[in-house]
């Protein structure tokens, strides 16, 4: 067959992925795809073009769009369908993933409310599956019975410490294969947000682990991009180890993302100090995605050659962006996919490779050196 000339299977194949030829018909239904020209045997022919708007369609689908949004944002001319109007389609549904997020949240609470129980609980735990049986049934004449199970599950929790291990290992995905220290710092970022969904978003790139290890053993420079998230670092451990930390933004009344931010882009002088930065630093950043950018520029013109960045900071468009920038600088990282993110979190992930390197002193008289 020529290039301009593709049937149903051979565009499938040319697009690849999960897409068959019942999903193309389905799409001329929709309209998403046009009606194609037909052979002398009545079979569907396809060209070029149409293999481009099926991965342009896959693509769009893959990133969570609806399949209506994907024909406007396809077909409709600008002075037609104004931005404006799929923007607030774009919202509605944007709120109604979130809503769903929040249900799912719901159910997941449930389940880690019951799996999560450590040894000590499971008699407890046996009890709430047989009463979760009987809700159901009595739904309708004794609508408090889930309160009354709960309440019965949480009247046993005092009587022992909770064993975070324990938990952690009956809730976790498969993480067979991963390393014992990648699966440790997995387990202590699940651990500083309560958020078992996390795991999917870690990124941690290649040799990064290895590469952050061999620089916290050499005594490498230690930057946190606010105070926040330098005071939250391992300082014994890290002294310890010999490595000295310090601030890039070095502001105390700076207590959040917003204010991170403006101070990065009104003062020159932290955009300076970036460029006198040791070689083989590494950078915890967990507030700022302004001081992210700054960093991939600053590598990208060989100002800078940190050892490990970990970059986590917060925000809704530009965070997710410098992260994707980080993840193609070149440089062993620690990240978050999307909007996720957080001082706590970064320091939490350095802390994780520190502890991995030295037991946690009973002498804290290096930091009063210090």
């Amino acid at each position: 067959m020529l290039g301009h000339d593709l049937t149903i299977k051979e565009l499938t194949d040319a697009v690849g992925g999960d897409v068959s030829p019942r999903m193309v018909r389905h799409y001329h239904q929709l309209g998403l795809l046009p009606q194609p020209a037909r052979s002398r045997g009545n079979y569907r022919l396809y060209s070029q073009h149409d293999v481009q708007r099926l991965q342009r369609i896959v693509a769009l689908k893959q990133q969570g769009f609806q399949l209506s949004h994907i024909h406007k944002l396809l077909d409709e001319e600008p002075e037609t369908n104004p931005a404006g109007t799929l923007m607030v389609q774009f919202q509605q549904q944007y709120r109604s993933v979130i809503q769903q997020i929040a249900h799912l949240r719901q159910t997941a609470s449930a389940l880690e409310g019951l799996l999560g129980r450590d040894t000590d609980c499971q008699l407890v735990q046996a009890e709430a599956i047989a009463q979760l049986k009987l809700l159901d049934v009595e739904a309708q004449t004794r609508l408090g019975g889930l309160e009354q199970l709960w309440s019965g599950l949480d009247a046993a929790v005092h009587a022992h410490p909770e064993a975070f291990q324990e938990s952690l290992e009956r809730l976790l995905p498969d993480l067979s294969d991963r390393s014992e220290i990648e699966v440790d710092l997995l387990s202590k970022l699940v651990l500083a947000c309560g958020d078992v969904s996390l795991v999917p978003f870690v990124r941690v790139g290649k040799g990064a682990i290895a590469a952050s290890r061999e620089a916290l053993k050499a005594g490498c420079q230690i930057v946190a991009d606010v105070p926040v998230v330098h005071a939250a670092l391992d300082h014994t451990r890290l002294a310890h180890l010999g490595c000295a930390t310090e601030r890039l933004i070095d502001d105390c009344h700076i207590t959040n993302a917003a204010e991170a931010e403006q101070a990065f882009w009104q003062n020159e002088v932290w955009h300076a100090r970036l460029h006198s930065l040791q070689d083989g630093c590494v950078l915890v950043i967990g507030y700022a995605p302004s001081v992210l950018f700054a960093v991939c520029e600053a590598i990208a013109t060989h100002h800078l050659r940190p050892a490990l960045i970990i970059g986590m900071p917060i925000g809704f468009s530009h965070a997710p962006a410098a992260k994707r920038q980080l993840m193609q600088s070149g440089i062993p990282f620690i990240t978050l996919d999307g909007t996720i993110g957080g001082g706590l979190l970064a320091a939490v992930a350095l802390n994780a490779i520190a502890d991995s390197l030295i037991e946690k002193p009973d002498c804290h008289c290096y930091l009063g050196k210090g």
